[in-house]
């Protein structure tokens, strides 16, 4: 398999004068015969000219055959008959379109990636792919579907499903997942992956509102566990120092219904109004 080589063409300035020289020359000579093939040859040379910005490069090929990559910048010349094909070496950002798949626990999510790459190997780009633009676009999709499928979008831990990776949470470690993963498919096009990372996700529309009533539900549970366990700790500092105090004699029936009464207080939603007994206990 032929690999990239870097071809050293012509200085382009040297030629330019060469051309000159010989467009002058032929102008002047234009009477006999060895002045227009003077003319002709400077107007053949002139095609040869190549200008190489940078961060770009030029494939040369000559009738099908790889010559090399010219990957220096400047003005230079090279065969006129070589086919030059311009290929970026630039840093290139690529926003993939939203897609809908299923995750690890086969609910419907929206995804997309961001991907920042740049072409490595010229001989790859041009050859071993058709298009290595759309090879990029077409793969970052086929990767970002895998990559949705090998993770759950959340955790669950309260059925059972509790996972150390989602694609919520766990932010670097599906960025370093899905690098790695577009990086395999995109080598064999002499590209290299410096970044890719998820730019957005979210619950499909049809399972979105009954996604977040369950997590407003779960935070709701969350939050009751913390009053309950709150108002017990109360009630329990309440009754022993009560009994510490020896302020009043109560009873087994007594303490239990001031057990009840400082639940209901502590762990309602609305205010209490409370009761003033002026009487005995006994009323």
């Amino acid at each position: 398999m032929k690999v990239e080589k870097t071809h050293k063409a012509q200085n382009g300035y040297v030629m330019l004068a060469v051309v000159f020289v010989l467009l002058f020359g032929g102008i002047a000579l234009l009477k006999i015969y060895v002045g227009v093939l003077m003319i002709v040859a400077a107007l053949i040379m002139c095609t040869g000219f190549v200008l190489v910005n940078p961060n770009s490069s030029r494939v040369l090929l000559l009738f099908g055959k790889y010559i090399g990559t010219i990957k220096e910048n400047g003005l230079f010349w090279a065969n006129p008959l070589f086919t030059k094909k311009r290929i970026s070496l630039r840093a290139s950002n690529f926003d993939s379109e939203r897609l809908k798949v299923n995750d690890k626990l086969g609910n419907p999510i929206m995804i997309s990636t961001i991907l920042v790459w740049r072409v490595t190997n010229t001989y790859k780009a041009a050859f071993d792919v058709d298009d290595y633009q759309n090879f990029v676009r077409v793969q970052t999709d086929a990767a970002v579907r895998k990559l949705a499928s090998m993770y759950p979008y959340d955790n669950f831990a309260d059925e059972g499903l509790d996972e150390d990776i989602t694609l919520r949470s766990s932010v670097n470690e599906v960025s370093e997942a899905l690098e790695q993963e577009v990086q395999e498919r995109l080598s064999m096009a002499g590209i290299e992956v410096l970044e890719a990372r998820i730019g957005y996700l979210a619950y499909a529309q049809e399972i979105a509102n009954a996604m977040l009533k369950r997590q407003q539900a779960t935070a709701i549970v969350a939050a009751r566990h913390k009053i309950v366990e709150g108002a017990v700790s109360m009630v329990e500092m309440a009754l022993e120092e009560l009994s510490k105090k020896d302020l009043v004699a109560l009873d087994d029936e007594r303490k239990s219904a001031m057990v009840s009464n400082l639940m209901v207080v502590l762990c309602s939603d609305k205010d209490v109004a409370p009761i003033v007994n002026t009487g005995t206990l006994n009323h």
